[in-house]
């Protein structure tokens, strides 16, 4: 019998594509609590969702489908401190850039990490999500996840939409990061791109 690959157990990665010396944990005002579709928490490959929430202190990662029942982030969702809010586009997202956020309760940004036919079946079947306040943000970035297709050319993963999310938080003073805190928040992420482009010219 063949042994399996030795793992990394924080970041779940082979040993020897571990990301973890990559990781630049950001202090942050801001409560970001990551749902991430099954499938999505599986992959070894490209799991930006656990990248992301290793890089957050401040986070909380949940896996599911079906969160309606989910007794933890059903106690975030009804802290009164909390105010909640989902990071999704459409028409009825307010923009992050300038959606009144109220001053004496902590801001909680939820983020669902999965591909877009499956988020949509996530905030469908989570009935205690559907009336959250939804934001989002606009942008000129072009995503650096060059092996995997994106459904539009401005779709960003689940790392860089929340260093996004950070650098229009800080211009409006809602965080007070360190000068540099930011610049390899993304490290990671790009790290993991290269493993994937070696191996996929």
């Amino acid at each position: 019998m063949q042994n399996p690959r030795p793992m990394c157990y924080r970041c779940f990665r082979p040993e020897p594509l571990c990301l973890c010396d990559t990781l630049s944990p950001v202090q942050t005002r801001t409560r970001f609590v990551i749902l991430i579709h099954p499938k999505e928490f599986s992959r070894i490959k490209n799991n930006t969702g656990r990248l992301t929430h290793l890089s957050l202190p401040n986070s909380d990662l949940f896996m599911g489908l079906d969160f309606t029942s989910h007794g933890p982030l059903n106690a975030i969702l009804n802290n009164p401190d909390n105010f909640c809010v989902i990071l999704y586009p459409g028409e009825e997202s307010l923009a992050l850039e300038s959606a009144p956020l109220p001053e004496k309760r902590r801001l909680v940004i939820l983020i669902i990490d999965a591909t877009w036919a499956s988020a949509k079946v996530m905030l469908r079947k989570s009935t205690n999500l559907h009336s959250l306040p939804r934001v989002s943000f606009t942008h000129t970035k072009t995503s650096a996840y060059g092996f995997k297709r994106q459904p539009f050319s401005q779709a960003l993963s689940t790392m860089e939409s929340v260093h996004t999310v950070l650098e229009i938080l800080h211009a409006r003073g809602e965080e007070r990061l360190d000068t540099g805190a930011l610049a390899h928040f993304l490290d990671p992420f790009r790290r993991m791109v290269a493993f994937q482009k070696s191996f996929n010219p």
